[in-house]
């Protein structure tokens, strides 16, 4: 048996590795840890967020969920309650957050607040995952309160809002926008962190890869399959021309997560990893060792993270961007055909196979 803190019976009987003082910095996406690191080495980083904390509705959120969402304990949600536990002690996180259920039908979680965390998920969450997918879920929203996300997601919160409200001045509004965007792009890569962390916790790939297949395609588990559902990732990643790469940037622009199928493909990847598996074998960075982390050295796995993301990507976009800084020969041609692919197809007289037409081949992947 799992053993909790303060001995709760109630844990489930499958064993599971403990991590005795894990920084979050195992488990942090390159992205988000280099951004991560150089804030906590901030001067009076930590005081400037709580006077901000004054200006922010977290105290009303707080008070909000409170008085109509139901407060997870030994009385309420107790099977909750036991995995939450679980998961603080998992992840050796001192302080378990408070956690609340709230009425929504819509499948959700989510980890805010600046002074203290708070965890909620919704009813709808609740029913449509079982007990080890719950635990990733959970273990999820731990990892958020580990690394501190908890701050930049009640910001991402407050400005969006205010984004609506400065609408009407002038430039006002671009303003805010501006830092919710490049919010939102560090938000996401804080989920691929999340996620990671939601394995160490519930250590059951196959619960954290249907978790994320309910989430994109509700309960119905007997109509879907783990190796399909991934195929979609790479067929969205490979699919489409530069057309098809561009759409993709603008539909995840206003999104606070990355698309499921690439979480999930995201997460299988890691799991695969020579990381996860030292983690697992108990040797990772330790959270007292955080203030001697190197900003300078973040940035460099940040910067070849992306590095090595545009040498292995089969986006088309990613492979022009690789082209270019090889030193391509004929860009123009070269984009030309990327675009509307090669004219060589139309020679046979098809009635214009270089796609300028609008119409799709047979072959298309968007259709």
């Amino acid at each position: 048996m799992t053993e909790s803190p303060g001995g709760d019976a109630n844990v489930p009987g499958r064993n599971r590795r403990r991590f005795p003082g894990i920084s979050s910095r195992s488990y942090e996406h390159p992205a988000d840890r280099s951004a991560l690191v150089a804030l906590r080495k901030l001067s009076g980083f930590d005081t400037v967020f709580k006077t901000l904390s004054g200006l922010l509705p977290e105290r009303s959120l707080r008070l909000l969920f409170l008085s109509d969402s139901v407060r997870v304990g030994d009385q309420q949600f107790a099977h909750l309650h036991a995995m939450l536990r679980d998961a603080c002690y998992i992840l050796d996180l001192e302080k378990v957050p408070p956690m609340y259920v709230n009425q929504d039908p819509q499948p959700n979680a989510m980890c805010i607040g600046l002074d203290e965390p708070i965890i909620v998920v919704t009813t709808g969450l609740v029913e449509l995952l079982d007990e080890e997918e719950m635990r990733a879920v959970i273990g999820h929203e731990v990892g958020h309160a580990l690394s501190g996300h908890a701050v930049y997601r009640t910001i991402l919160l407050f400005l969006t809002n205010l984004a609506t409200k400065v609408a009407w001045i002038p430039l006002g509004n671009v303003a805010v926008m501006a830092i919710v965007t490049a919010l939102r792009e560090w938000f996401r890569k804080s989920e691929l962190s999340a996620d990671r962390a939601g394995l160490l916790v519930g250590q059951d790939l196959q619960a954290s890869m249907r978790g994320l297949m309910k989430l994109a395609g509700g309960n119905h588990l007997h109509e879907m399959n783990v190796d399909a559902f991934l195929k979609q990732a790479e067929e969205y990643e490979s699919g489409g021309d530069l057309r098809d790469s561009v759409l993709k940037i603008l539909n995840v622009l206003p999104r606070s997560h990355p698309f499921t199928t690439v979480r999930a493909a995201e997460l299988k990847k890691w799991s695969e990893s020579r990381d996860y598996q030292r983690i697992m074998d108990g040797h990772y960075p330790r959270r007292d060792e955080d203030k001697d982390a190197s900003v300078s050295d973040s940035f460099r796995d940040s910067a070849a993270h992306y590095a090595d993301s545009v040498r292995t990507s089969k986006d088309p976009l990613m492979g022009l961007v690789r082209d270019i800084a090889g030193g391509a020969g004929d860009l123009g041609g070269k984009l030309r055909d990327t675009v509307f692919g090669s004219r060589s197809q139309g020679a046979g007289g098809s009635g214009g196979g270089d796609g300028a037409s609008g119409s799709d081949g047979p072959g298309s992947a968007g259709k």
